[in-house]
């Protein structure tokens, strides 16, 4: 009954969408365009090209639910993190687990489960991917654009883009020597020690070395903030935080068909403890802990990309994308943030991933296919020792992971009318892994191989209306439990889904009003949950069945000179259709980490006398952190707001992130045991030159 009722919403959506996309096609006839077509010219909103099928497309002409923000879009917004970016998409949400670094990302309602360390929403940055939980970061400094995809794109990206995909492309070093120097200074707008100050410097220099042939890049960022969190215990700020990052690029073209770059970043937190709180301690103080350690928590992160394009022809083209990333984390934290030593961790982790990806692609008119092949070799190393006044809660982990992956796919779009195309692709990927616990002396390997086909049409109602439907199979890996006492349970499976997806693109009053939507239906088996094998006993297993629906909608409008009117919509319903355990039955409850709806309106102006304001609206829908539905964080709002007067090679900005200061904590995360923090609001104060 439930999937009968799903494909029943998922039908009226989408008789909805293309009915409002009818009228709207009606209502801007063209002999309406054509008594302002000059001042049209001007309210024009600008197209963009994006790789988001790892070839070059108009974003307006991808058969994927996308979101698109280029170098202006970025600022503007004025985006910072990976997490940010979430504002402004659709059905996505980036959960931080109260320190900088560790980030979950769910989109249409699915996220890996904490404890396996995985995503199913991969980041890749330069074509370096970056598929854990820790680490799941990059600094948004010299970006030409970011492409977020939803749905699964397992075809063209693998294992861990079971729900989407978040690109994100760096500019590239030309014959314009430009550069760029930013400096800002804030204050927290509620704090329980400190000052409460922020502080960022940033640079971005690129140029030619030798004119035509070869250029270079650089960029980088130091950022610092004040915690907001004391320890009554030490009269100390908990939560300080400090950033450095750094990138490089250079880049040789010995020819006119050969572009090659070699790009290498790093990226470092130090800071201080967990923005955490025990939860259900007696009494306890709000953005105050009693802890007796002085916690640490310092991580990098260390990527380097050779990419080689070579220009066969004017249509052919062979890419090979060679990555290594590092990241490494030193954590010592009081996990019972108490006067008494009950859980004090001492612990590092260490994750490495060498990739390569060699494909070659062809592009003519509307036919284009792609053919590619994948490897990646993983060393995961997690070591550990908690202290406690009790002796059952004190030990010594020491664990480590190793494996390779393999994979081969192939995309086509191929045209079967002027008006209708067809898109088909299809990637195989097995993936081998060994697991050692140091400790015990148990050794497991365990292999899973994924299958990902995509089939998709499209169809051109009008140049500037297309509409298509899909079907796809997304896919994430299995992996190892790190607790597990039973043999049985030492490994998990790969958990896969089919989504099935409607959507529409359109372009209306010559190109001043664009409107994209999509509705989409999902079928998951195999799910990564996780199971309590008995009261005291917790794994991540396949013990799960669920279904989701929902739906995305953009607008983007330029109703005058200047004046832009953006909002984005997005619903989720995601539910299980069967899963109990040794605690329950959880039949008919909403997946962890799911927020019911996501939504943003803004509203930017800028002159040509150079004043520029905007303001931006964001949303979240409830969202449950167990699956018996217990602990929830409730639906809450955020206002931002930015104001300020640029020239020709100097802006200053007034600016306020949360400037109403709303609190949106979790309580009962970890299935009770915490109440997470969320970040006060900011104003402050930034200066930009650029030469």
């Amino acid at each position: 009954m439930k999937k009968r009722k799903g494909w029943f919403l998922l039908a009226s959506i989408a008789a909805a969408t293309f009915t409002v996309t009818l009228a709207l096609n009606l209502f801007s006839a063209p002999s309406a365009a054509a008594q302002e077509k000059k001042a049209d010219e001007e309210y024009k909103l600008e197209t963009m090209t994006v790789t988001a099928q790892k070839q070059e497309e108009n974003v307006q002409e991808v058969p994927v639910s996308i979101t698109v923000f280029n170098e202006l879009d970025i600022e503007d917004r004025k985006i910072e993190s990976v997490r940010d970016i979430a504002d402004f998409v659709p059905n996505l949400m980036i959960y931080n687990h109260g320190t900088s670094a560790m980030n979950t990302p769910t989109t249409r309602g699915i996220s890996a489960t904490p404890e396996s360390f995985s995503v199913s929403t991969g980041l890749y940055v330069d074509g370096v991917p970056i598929l854990m939980g820790p680490g799941f970061e990059e600094e948004m400094l010299n970006i030409e654009r970011i492409e977020v995809l939803r749905g699964p794109q397992g075809t063209l990206y693998g294992k861990g883009a079971e729900t989407g995909a978040i690109n994100i492309i760096t500019k590239q070093p030309d014959n314009e020597f430009r550069g760029k120097v930013s400096a800002e200074g804030g204050k927290l707008l509620s704090v329980e020690t400190g000052d409460g100050l922020i502080g960022a410097l940033s640079l971005n220099l690129s140029g030619p070395i030798i004119k035509d042939k070869l250029f270079f890049g650089m960029a980088g960022r130091y950022y610092q903030k004040d915690g907001f969190i004391e320890n009554t215990t030490t009269g100390d700020t908990v939560d300080d935080r400090e950033h450095w990052f750094g990138k490089a690029r250079l880049r040789w073209t010995p020819t006119d068909k050969f572009d090659i770059s070699l790009i290498a970043s790093h990226l470092e937190y130090n800071e201080g403890g967990f923005a955490y709180n025990m939860f259900g301690l007696p009494a306890p103080q709000d953005r105050k802990v009693s802890s007796n350690l002085d916690a640490e928590n310092n991580s990098e992160s260390d990527s380097q990309s050779l990419k080689i394009v070579y220009d066969i022809s004017e249509s052919l083209t062979l890419t090979s994308v060679t990555a290594n990333w590092l990241y490494k984390q030193i954590m010592l934290n009081d996990w019972d943030f108490g006067p008494e030593t009950l859980m004090h961790d001492d612990s590092n982790f260490e994750y490495s991933k060498i990739s390569e990806e060699l494909r070659l692609d062809y592009s003519a008119d509307r036919l284009k296919w792609l053919v590619g092949l994948y490897y990646d070799k993983i060393h995961n190393d997690l070591n550990g020792k908690m202290s406690s006044m009790f002796p059952t809660m004190a030990g010594v982990t020491s664990r480590n992971i190793k494996g390779d992956t393999y994979a081969a796919f192939a995309n086509l779009t191929f045209p079967l009318t002027e008006k209708l195309s067809l898109i088909t692709g299809l990637r195989y990927e097995n993936e081998e892994q060994d697991f050692e616990d140091n400790m015990s002396q148990i050794k497991r390997e365990d292999l899973w191989n994924g299958l990902t086909p995509k089939i998709a049409m499209e169809y051109r109602f009008t140049p500037e209306i297309m509409t298509y439907v899909s079907a796809s199979k997304g896919y994430r890996s299995g992996g190892f439990n790190f607790t597990a006492t039973d043999p049985q349970y030492y490994s998990y499976d790969q958990e896969e889904l089919w989504s099935y997806e409607i959507g529409v693109k359109s372009a209306f009053l010559d190109n001043r009003l664009i409107i994209n939507g999509s509705v989409y239906y999902m079928d998951i088996t195999d799910m990564q949950v996780v199971e309590a094998i008995s009261p005291q006993e917790r794994n991540t297993t396949n013990a799960a069945e669920a279904t989701g629906q929902g739906l995305e909608l953009e607008m983007t409008a330029r109703v005058a000179d200047g004046l832009s009117i953006m909002a984005g919509f997005g619903y989720s319903d995601i539910e299980f259709d069967k899963f109990s355990d040794a605690l329950g039955n959880y039949e008919g409850n909403k997946n962890p980490y799911a927020s019911d709806y996501t939504f943003n309106i803004g509203a930017q102006y800028r002159h040509s006398s150079g004043f520029y304001a905007r303001a931006d609206l964001i949303g979240y829908g409830k969202m449950y952190f167990d699956k018996a539905n217990e602990y929830s964080r409730n639906a809450y709002e955020l206002v931002n707001a930015k104001i300020g007067y640029e020239m020709k090679n100097f802006d200053v900005y007034l600016y306020g992130k949360n400037i109403f200061d709303k609190e949106y904590n979790t309580y009962g995360y970890m299935s009770g045991f915490y109440t997470v923090y969320s970040d006060p609001g900011e104003v402050g104060l930034q200066l930009v030159y650029r030469f």
